[in-house]
């Protein structure tokens, strides 16, 4: 088993190294948020992961798939969250950096990053459809146990891109510029929700 979960790890790297909406989203937080509400994004994305896992090995994954309607609302209402998003990241460039109760800060961001990941109807693919290709046995330990190499795997990407794309942040705090990375972020946005729109079709 220690090969293939050495395989499964290295092919989760790879596919979270792929730009996807988790990526996407938690750079954008952190670049104008900052690092602070990227990480609880992070955490937010990370549990989002181990539920998605903890439905797939329960059998939940499969049934939705196989229920068109209920593919169809669950990818719809992500792409409709990721259009919520943009639209606030552009009307939030337009208001003052204001204090924020960091406890509070912390909740909103780690609330975004769990439901914009339990929408996202790609995450559910893959426990459905990459994962049980490396498994060796039909144990649900073993599946267990995979499911939380991908959250690790795929917390420590997502942690890599926020402290990168946060470090830019404090450049961004001038009025003006947050006025036109607002929009950038927006536009970004819109482009997720696209893609996802796109590459989510059956």
């Amino acid at each position: 088993m220690s090969t293939a979960l050495f395989s499964f790890a290295l092919a989760s790297l790879l596919i979270e190294l792929t730009p996807g909406p988790n990526m996407a989203y938690l750079a954008i937080l952190a670049a104008d948020r900052g690092r602070a509400p990227g990480l609880a994004g992070v955490a937010g994305v990370a549990l989002g992961l181990a539920l998605l896992g903890l439905l797939a090995i329960l059998g939940l994954g499969a049934l939705v798939l196989e229920q068109p309607w209920l593919y169809q609302t669950l990818r719809w209402a992500g792409v409709i969250y990721l259009l919520y998003l943009a639209w606030e990241a552009w009307s939030d460039s337009r208001k003052p950096i204001e204090a924020v109760d960091p406890h509070l800060g912390a909740w909103r961001y780690f609330r975004r990053g769990l439901i914009t990941n339990l929408l996202n109807p790609k995450a559910a693919l893959f426990y459905v459809t990459v994962m049980p290709s490396f498994l060796t046995t039909t144990a649900s330990s073993e599946a267990m146990l995979f499911g939380a190499v991908y959250v690790a795997v795929a917390t420590a990407v997502h942690a890599g891109v926020v402290l990168l794309a946060g470090s830019v942040q404090p450049l961004l705090t001038i009025p003006s510029r947050r006025r036109i990375m607002g929009l950038v972020f927006a536009v970004l946005l819109i482009g997720i929700a696209a893609w996802v729109t796109m590459t989510t079709a059956r």
